[in-house]
């Protein structure tokens, strides 16, 4: 199992853009939890933060071993999914890649996450 918290900067001018592409994720939740399983992605949560004046995304989850990559789906979520990536995400912003030092995770939810 893999918990990660990842930070990605939001390119300058698209924090409207981050406004629509969230809407579209909350409005269909549906079918995005459809493209969780294939991805062996138990929890996946986007966080929002604006850090002097530059605004940057999170994103948190608890995923399985040997998940299909998002780059790979040919659900039309994830298609448009990652067309607002391309857009609204500043590719030459290394992600910073959070530590992570605690894992509390009760057994009886681990075990119903294999």
């Amino acid at each position: 199992m893999n918990v990660e918290l990842t930070r990605f900067k939001v390119k300058e001018g698209k924090s409207a853009r981050v406004d629509a592409w969230l809407k579209f994720l909350n409005d269909n939740m549906e079918d995005v939890l459809v493209t969780l399983d294939g991805e062996k992605m138990y929890v996946e949560t986007i966080f929002r933060e604006l850090i002097n004046g530059e605004e940057f995304l999170y994103w948190y989850s608890i995923k399985g071993e040997g998940g299909q990559e998002v780059e790979e789906s040919d659900h039309w979520i994830d298609k448009k999914h990652l067309e607002f990536w391309r857009e609204c995400i500043d590719e030459t912003y290394e992600p910073v890649d959070l530590i992570t030092e605690v894992v509390m995770i009760p057994e009886k939810v681990k075990n119903s996450m294999k």
